[in-house]
This record gives structure tokens, C-alpha cells and sequence, in this order.
């Protein structure tokens, strides 16, 4: 069998939420059978060069093109054209890790990833361009329809689907996402140091990670911290690469009275977000809306107390190994704060349980399900 995946997502260089699903499922699906071959669809004007060990198993083959992706996106939005199986030069099945629209021959299954609908949950969170980007060149719904299989990152993305886009669930196929075997406890404690000075990390601090965006709740972690600073001498460290509308987030954090004690790293080096969690006391992550989540999962597994939203996909991923509040109510997220802090009992807990959580989610389950989706037809 050969089974062609659209790879466009890596164009950019990036590590957000779906570029690190498609680098850790493929550096675990493709060498798990050498008999099922691979054809990878890269396509972009201008993109960033990637290697990859897997780009040189001896099943697997890098089909690259340079192809404006706006003219592709135009021709496979409003002309169905061009078909990427007859590009690769016919493959079986054609997998895509996000929902590109992606056009393909009748003879061609095709399987795609659905992270989330948060687009559709929460337009306001997203930026003018992102949201013309969505309506003009994209149209998931059609797209989620005419897919033989559809893998969900989640049982709350699968009821998305079912009650947004009228997908019949027996088409749809949950298939959580792992965790990096490098998320661990860590008792280097001069690896640990070089990377505080590293990123200019206080001694003590409460830690969120992940993108700079309107849907992460940045704003209300912020006004919840203020409630927080004022019983508790404590900083916030932010961690992660702006997105968009993040403006309101920096003139928050600007005027706040504990500016000083709120800390921005910016981009954080794949090499180093294990220390990174390790170094907090606390991780918290407030997001309205998820399809999955990394970040929590990686501090779980890192042993680091963990506070996540009560909402979408959240506590399916962290189960009951750590504390849930009200994205929208700063007092209860203060609350939940303190008592962290201050209960040791309770931190130890929340760690121990943590580690057990993250354990239940391998990339190597994830790669050995999703093949078995591929192939079986």
C-alpha cells in the first residue's frame, strides 16, 4: 500500500500544536512497516528546509513542489485542482494532519485530522486575516464530509463534528495524541540553572506556556495573578511565540501593578521546554477552548502541579490529576492558584497523579492507531 501525507503544515518552521503532532506521528508512524510505502507532499513557494531521520527510510519517499500556496488553495478550493494523489503520482490513501483542502481522484481514499473547531466555537479569537483566510480558501465542512475516515484528537472534537457538520460518528475515529519521552522529572540541577539564566527566570514562578493569543485567557490569567500578588509574593512567567491579537495581552501586562514580577521569554528552543516546566512551581493554562492540549500533558508529565480549564477537551486530558476552574471567573483561577501554592499536600498529589496521567498517552500508541486506520478499508 501507498499512502500519501500532506506534510504543507512544516512549511513554516513553527512548533505550535499541529506541527508537533505531524513531526511526532511521523517520526513513529512511518518506520513502524516497511512494507507500507509513503509519499510526502511538500509544497510552498517559500518554505522553510526541513530534515527529518524518517525523510530518509527506505519506504518513504519527499515529493517537493513550488507551488504558490494561495494559487493551490484557490485551484483546490473553487476547482477541485489539482488532485495531490495523481501530483504524488497515485497513492492509495491520502492523509492529511490538519485540514488543508485537498483535493483527490475518486479512486483515492482520503483521511483527515480534525485538532479542533475553535474557528467555529469562537471567531472573535482570531484575527481578520485568519478569518477571511478560513472563508475564502477553506471549507472544512465540505471537507469533513467528503473524507472516507476522520481522526479526531479528541472525544469533545468528535461531538464538534457530529453536531456542527452532521458527521456520522461511525466515520470518525478518537485517537489521542503522546507526550515526548523527554517531559520528565528532572535532577540535573546545572542543566536546570543554565536554563534559567538562559530565559532570565526568577527563582520562584507560576508558568504558562503555549502561544500568545486571545483564546489562551492570557488577559484573565493576568487579573487573576494581580488577585494572587496580593496575598502571595509570586511572579508569572509567560512562555511561548506571539500569535495574533496578542496586544491586548502586552498592555495588560504592561499596566499592570506587578508588571515587574510578570515575565515574557518569547520563543522557547524545543531542547529546553522540559527544564522549562521543571523550573515552575506551578503551570497554569486557562484556555477557553482546546482540541487537545499539549502543554498541560507536558507538565503533568514533568511532576509539575497542573490548573486547566473546565472546558472542551481539557479534562479528558488531564483526567482528575489536576485542579479545573471557570475560564472566565479570575477570582476562582486566583483561588485555585493559592490553595496550589500553599498546600503542600495537595501539590505533591497533584504531581504524583500527574506523572500517572501523562503515561497513558505514547506517541507510539498514537502512530501504531492511526496505521491501523490508514490500512484498514
Amino acid at each position: 500500500m501507498t499512502i500519501g501525507i500532506d506534510i504543507r503544515v512544516l512549511t513554516r518552521g513553527t512548533r505550535t500544536g499541529v506541527e508537533e503532532y505531524t513531526i511526532n506521528l511521523l517520526s513513529h508512524l512511518l518506520p513502524l512497516d516497511q512494507n507500507t510505502h509513503y509519499k510526502l507532499f511538500y509544497n510552498s513557494f517559500k518554505k522553510t528546509d526541513i530534515k527529518y531521520p524518517w525523510f530518509f527510510l527506505n519506504n518513504v519517499k519527499l515529493k517537493d513542489f513550488r507551488v504558490p500556496n494561495r494559487l493551490f488553495f484557490l485551484g483546490a478550493r473553487y476547482l477541485k485542482w489539482p488532485k495531490i494523489d495523481k501530483l504524488l503520482g497515485d497513492v492509495d490513501v491520502y492523509f492529511n494532519p490538519h485540514f488543508f483542502t485537498a483535493p483527490v481522484s475518486s479512486k483515492c481514499k482520503k483521511v483527515i485530522v480534525f485538532h479542533d473547531l475553535s474557528f467555529e466555537h469562537h471567531p472573535e479569537f482570531f484575527s481578520r486575516r485568519k478569518r477571511l483566510w478560513q472563508k475564502a480558501l477553506m471549507n472544512t465542512k465540505r471537507d469533513a464530509q467528503n473524507a472516507n475516515k476522520i481522526i479526531a484528537s479528541s472525544i469533545s472534537t468528535k461531538n464538534d463534528l457530529i453536531n456542527l457538520y452532521k458527521i456520522d460518528s461511525n466515520k470518525i475515529k478518537v485517537i489521542y495524541l503522546g507526550v515526548g519521552k523527554q517531559f520528565k522529572v528532572q535532577d540535573n540541577n546545572l542543566k536546570l540553572e543554565i536554563i534559567r539564566k538562559k530565559y532570565k527566570l526568577p527563582k520562584n514562578f507560576i508558568l504558562y506556556f503555549g502561544t500568545i493569543e486571545p483564546r489562551k485567557n492570557l488577559v484573565g490569567l493576568i487579573k487573576s495573578f494581580e488577585l494572587l500578588r496580593e496575598k502571595i509574593d509570586c511572579n508569572l512567567v509567560i512562555a511561548g511565540s506571539r500569535g495574533w491579537l496578542y496586544n491586548d495581552i502586552l498592555k495588560t501586562a504592561k499596566n499592570s501593578k506587578y508588571s515587574k514580577n510578570i515575565i515574557f521569554t518569547g520563543f522557547v528552543e524545543e531542547a529546553d521546554k522540559a527544564c522549562l516546566y521543571n523550573l515552575a512551581d506551578l503551570f497554569v493554562y486557562p484556555s477557553f477552548f482546546e482540541g487537545f492540549g499539549f502543554p498541560p500533558l507536558e507538565a503533568m508529565a514533568c511532576g509539575v502541579p497542573t490548573i486547566v480549564s473546565y472546558t472542551s477537551s481539557l479534562p479528558e486530558v488531564v483526567g482528575d490529576s489536576a485542579l479545573m476552574i471557570d475560564p472566565y471567573n479570575v477570582d476562582e483561577l486566583a483561588w485555585a492558584m493559592e490553595i496550589a501554592l500553599k498546600d503542600l499536600d495537595l501539590r505533591k498529589r497533584l504531581s504524583q497523579k500527574g506523572i500517572r496521567q501523562a503515561k497513558k498517552f505514547s506517541w507510539q500508541k498514537c502512530a501504531q492507531e492511526v496505521l491501523k486506520t490508514l490500512i484498514s478499508w
